[in-house]
């Protein structure tokens, strides 16, 4: 299994939408929360997404597809 950390920006209108629960399912990626914040007006999470690494790319893939901004995280969350 291969593990990705990510930091997700959701748009406003993604806020209430179930698009990490949708992409974990469909893509077989374990994601685990390691810090969110979310308002009324933007949502942003640190996700470990573990999995096979081709799965994780199409998770990340759906996810930009689907209007969320993808960073990748190097280094600053404890492990």
């Amino acid at each position: 299994m291969a593990k990705k950390i990510v930091k997700l920006i959701f748009p406003q209108k993604l806020i209430k939408e179930p698009v990490t629960f949708r992409m974990a399912k469909k893509f077989d990626v374990i994601p685990n929360i390691r810090r969110a914040n979310v308002t009324e007006t933007v949502g942003e999470l640190i996700l470990d997404l573990e999995g096979k690494p081709e799965d994780i790319e199409k998770g990340i893939a759906y996810l930009r597809k689907s209007g969320i901004e993808i960073e990748p995280i190097v280094g600053d969350i404890v492990e």
